[in-house]
């Protein structure tokens, strides 16, 4: 019994661990010529570009996303307005 209860706790970590894992943001997990590559593999000349695509919020290491579009330098750019 005490073996099964070790198996299901093993199991029941390592799903939360993988979820884990795959909820990071894509920057945290690539390496910086993985980013770059990826980040420039899409360009949008700015924000409303970005918005009319409906692929706003980019964060770093997302296919456009560029640090000038990045106001406040946090890895988010054109995040939504705050009015």
């Amino acid at each position: 019994m005490r073996a099964k209860e070790i198996l299901v706790s093993a199991v029941m970590l390592g799903g939360i661990g993988g979820y884990a894992w795959l909820s990071l943001p894509p920057a945290l997990t690539q390496s910086n010529a993985e980013r770059a590559q990826i980040e420039q593999s899409a360009y949008y000349s700015g924000c409303g570009e970005v918005r009319a695509a409906g692929k706003a919020p980019l964060y770093a290491g997302q296919p456009g996303y560029r640090s000038e579009m990045d106001g406040d330098g946090d890895g988010i750019a054109c995040e939504p307005y705050r009015g």
